[in-house]
C-alpha cells in the first residue's frame, strides 16, 4: 500500500534530521545539522521556534527531566537547558578523530545509543571508522560491540526493547541483533530493493513495524518484524531523512528531509526539500523513550 505525505512545516533545511515528538509538550523538535540549528514546531498553533548551537547538532534525545535536552553535538554530548540556552558539557567523543557523531535514540531503559560518520578531509571516500556508543545513566560512555561505520544510521528498537536496529548506510540494508547489557550476534534485517538509496533515519510502530526514510529514493518504507517490505509513503524530496511518530494520539507520521549536495536542477525540481512531512500511515507510534541520566545541579 503506498500513499504520499505533504508538507507539515514549509522550511528549506540543508540536512534536517532527529525528528523527534514530545508528549509532554505536544511538540516537535528536529535539527538542521548543518546550521547548527535545533527547532520545535507546536502544530496547535503552528508556532516555531529555533535555537541556534555552538557546532553542529547532529543527534538528541527528550529527558526526563522537564526543560532539558541531550545533545550529540558534532565533536561531543551535552545537556542543554532550553529556557536559559545553557549548555552543559559531558564530554567529547572520538575526539582527534576526522569523525562526528551522527543517528542516536534512546533505548528503553532511558540510555542514549549513538554513532559517528566519517568526515574525510580531503573530500574523499568516506572509511568506516566511526564506532557506536552508548551513554549510561550515571553519564559513563561505553562503546558497543558493533562493526564501526561510515555513516551510523537507522538506530532504532523493538517495542519490547529486546532488539537493535542499526545500519552502515553505505551497505544499503538494515541490521539487528539482541539488545540488552550486552549486544547478541548481527544479523542483516531487510536489503533495500533499489542501490540507488540508502537506508538513513528509522522509527518503530506500537505493532513492531520498522519505518526508516531512504536518501535518494524520496520514500519512507515501512519493513514488517520479519524484515518483509509492507508499504511505502512517497515524500516530494529525494532526501528524507528519519521519521517520527506524533500528534496527540501518536498517529501521524512526520518526516525531516534535506537539500544538502542537490544540484541547482534538482532543487528546482524539488520545491520543498528541505521540509518536514507528514503522513498518516494507518498504524500508530510510541511515546519517545526519555533519556534518564541527570543534568548538573
Amino acid at each position: 500500500m503506498n500513499s504520499q505525505a505533504r508538507v507539515a512545516v514549509p522550511v528549506k533545511n540543508t540536512l534536517g534530521e532527529g525528528v523527534t515528538w514530545c508528549a509532554r509538550e505536544q511538540a516537535l523538535y528536529w535539527t538542521d545539522i548543518q546550521a547548527s540549528t535545533l527547532w520545535r514546531f507546536h502544530p496547535q498553533n503552528d508556532v516555531l521556534t529555533q535555537w541556534t548551537l555552538p557546532e553542529r547538532l547532529a543527534c538528541f534525545a527528550l529527558c526526563e527531566n522537564p526543560g532539558w535536552l541531550l545533545l550529540g553535538l558534532a565533536s561531543r554530548l551535552a545537556f542543554f537547558h532550553l529556557a536559559t540556552q545553557t549548555l552543559h558539557p559531558i564530554g567529547e567523543v572520538e575526539a582527534g578523530r576526522p569523525t562526528r557523531l551522527n543517528d542516536g535514540a534512546c533505548d528503553r531503559q532511558g540510555r542514549f545509543v549513538f554513532g559517528g560518520l566519517h568526515e574525510p578531509a580531503d573530500g574523499g571516500r568516506r572509511q568506516r571508522i566511526a564506532g557506536f556508543y552508548r551513554l549510561n545513566l550515571d553519564l559513563s560512555l561505553e562503546r558497543l560491540p558493533l562493526p564501526e561505520a561510515a555513516i551510523s544510521n537507522s538506530l532504532a528498537f523493538s517495542p519490547d526493547g529486546g532488539t537493535l536496529y542499526f545500519c552502515e548506510s553505505m551497505d544499503h540494508a538494515i541490521h539487528c541483533c539482541d539488545y540488552g547489557d550486552t549486544l547478541g550476534p548481527i544479523r542483516t534485517f531487510a536489503t533495500l530493493d533499489d542501490p540507488r538509496g540508502e537506508p538513513d533515519g528509522s522509527a518503530v510502530d506500537q505493532e513492531g513495524g520498522l519505518w526508516n526514510a531512504q536518501w535518494g529514493l524520496g520514500r519512507v518504507v515501512r519493513y514488517h518484524p520479519d524484515g518483509r517490505l509492507d508499504r511505502i509513503i512517497q515524500i516530494d524530496a529525494s532526501q528524507p531523512t528519519r521519521p517520527a511518530f506524533g500528534g496527540t494520539d501518536l498517529a501521524t507520521l512526520y518526516i525531516t528531509s534535506a537539500r544538502d549536495g542537490l544540484s541547482d536542477a534538482a532543487l528546482e525540481q524539488q520545491a520543498h526539500a528541505g521540509a518536514v512531512f507528514m503522513a498518516t500511515p494507518g498504524v500508530k507510534g510510541l511515546i519517545e523513550p526519555r533519556f534518564g541520566g541527570m543534568p548538573p545541579g
